[in-house]
């Protein structure tokens, strides 16, 4: 009867309750819109094996980008929740397998002899010793796929904690290099207002010398005074911005400011754009994508977590005891006595409260599903969002481009004819305060396209797959 009872409940061992996983469709076009029609200039992809930031071929930083991975404390905590999570996992497995337990009792008891009372002094009692020992075993067969669902929830949580150390690793990689453009650029308009400074210092000594041979007014002097110092002040206040970009990547390091510095270059780069390719694939190479699918499938396990309450729980249990009165014969086979036996327990009313849970379990669920298509969607808005960005600044640093040589040709010819004594000098100012916020606006605007660059890499996953997130 014991065997049957058994077969019974392994037979039933399997049954799981709950639906089966499967991802749910999710909007994506059949191209990029911002792309159509558009050749990037610099089309930029990594060689095999090489991480996304070798596209920007600088050595400075792509050593700050590989400190990043091992010195930031963020990415440290995430790290620390993914070991949590995957620890979870093995906690759920566990309910798959019997417990099992030993226990050693030993006591000693006194009573009065004859059925009389104790006697002072002990005359008249009795003492008994008793001791006993034995294993103990305990199991309860996952029948409805609780355990299971259990096991099935904490592994998609495990692995949407990977994926969400994937994306802080990767979104951290990308401020980086954003700070670190934005680092680089500064040193550039300090550069143009340096050179600026320089060119009204001449200016300032050519209207003094007009003042001086009477050829020029006082005014045109302190004018002249005036632009030099505002250019000083826009170029002192620039420092402000620099130390702001550099104590940032410090942080992001894992270094204390005061312990960092990055030597002032001069710096020329070419603004590489990723190829995006087809906006299905994004479904795949965002981590945060991932994250939110595994997160739904977790949500889904969880409606057979609760659905499995309707069900009975079954126990099976043995134990082996051997008790002796005396410590030396305690583990003879005359002293054993064993128990074997099953339980079955189900809750009969509970006020609603299963009906419930799975009630929650399933809003749990549709709350996921709706989490992840909006995820996606904010990827595709992310990715068009950029090509739009990098396709419309290529554009306008071209006109641009054209707007500094022409600018600066205007302040040489206005200089010229001011010496000449044709034009006032407040034509030379207006010209020289053109020139000086098209090379600005120009420097902007590539700072612009590189921060562009970096955002449609952190957008396109960063090389980044789901077949990285761990088999758990």
């Amino acid at each position: 009867m014991r065997a049957g009872l058994l077969a019974a409940l392994l037979a039933l061992a399997g049954c799981t309750v709950g639906p089966d996983y499967g991802r749910p469709p999710a909007p994506a076009a059949a191209s990029f819109k911002e792309l159509d029609g558009w050749k990037p200039a610099t089309p930029g992809m990594p060689q095999s094996g090489e991480p996304w930031w070798a596209i920007y071929d600088d050595p400075l930083l792509s050593s700050l980008e590989q400190q990043v991975v091992v010195a930031n404390q963020t990415l440290k905590a995430d790290e620390a929740a993914f070991r949590q999570a995957s620890a979870l996992v093995d906690e759920a497995r566990a309910g798959y397998y019997p417990t099992a337990a030993a226990s050693a009792a030993a006591s000693r008891s006194a009573a009065p002899s004859q059925g009389g009372t104790f006697a002072r002094g002990g005359g008249g009692t009795s003492y008994q010793n008793a001791f006993s020992t034995g294993p103990a075993a305990a199991w309860v067969p996952d029948i409805w796929g609780r355990i299971h669902r259990t096991v099935e929830s904490s592994a998609a949580n495990a692995q949407a904690s990977a994926a969400d150390l994937a994306a802080a690793r990767l979104s951290a990689q990308a401020t980086l290099a954003i700070d670190y453009f934005d680092l680089r650029i500064t040193d550039e308009q300090k550069r143009v207002l340096e050179d600026q400074v320089e060119a009204d210092k001449r200016t300032l000594q050519i209207t003094q010398n007009q003042y001086q041979a009477g050829v020029a007014a006082q005014t045109d002097v302190a004018t002249a005074e005036t632009q030099l110092e505002t250019v000083q002040a826009q170029l002192i206040g620039l420092g402000v911005q620099r130390a702001t970009f550099e104590h940032a990547i410090a942080i992001l390091i894992g270094k204390p400011p005061a312990d960092f510095s990055v030597t002032r270059i001069a710096y020329k780069t070419a603004v590489p754009v990723m190829p995006p390719g087809v906006p299905s694939a994004l479904l795949e190479r965002r981590p945060d994508i991932a994250a939110a699918e595994r997160a739904m499938a977790s949500a889904n396990a969880q409606i057979g977590v609760a659905e499995a309450a309707y069900f009975p729980d079954f126990t099976l249990s043995a134990s082996a005891t051997f008790a002796s009165g005396m410590i030396g014969n305690v583990l003879s086979l005359a002293n054993a006595g064993w128990t074997v036996g099953a339980a079955a327990s189900e809750t009969l009313f509970d006020g609603g409260l299963r009906s419930a849970q799975v009630a929650a379990a399933r809003a749990a669920y549709d709350q996921s599903v709706a989490t992840y298509r909006g995820t996606v969607l904010t990827a595709f808005q992310q990715v068009e969002d950029d090509l739009a960005s990098l396709r419309i600044l290529e554009q306008e640093a071209a006109a641009e481009d054209i707007a500094v040589k022409s600018s600066q040709s205007a302040v040489q010819l206005t200089l010229n004819q001011y010496q000449a004594g044709t034009v006032a000098y407040t034509a030379v100012v207006v010209a020289q305060t053109t020139a000086l916020a098209d090379e600005q606006t120009a420097l902007n605007i590539l700072e612009a396209r590189l921060v562009a660059s970096a955002n449609l890499i952190e957008a396109l996953g960063g090389g980044w797959d789901a077949t990285q997130l761990p088999a758990l």
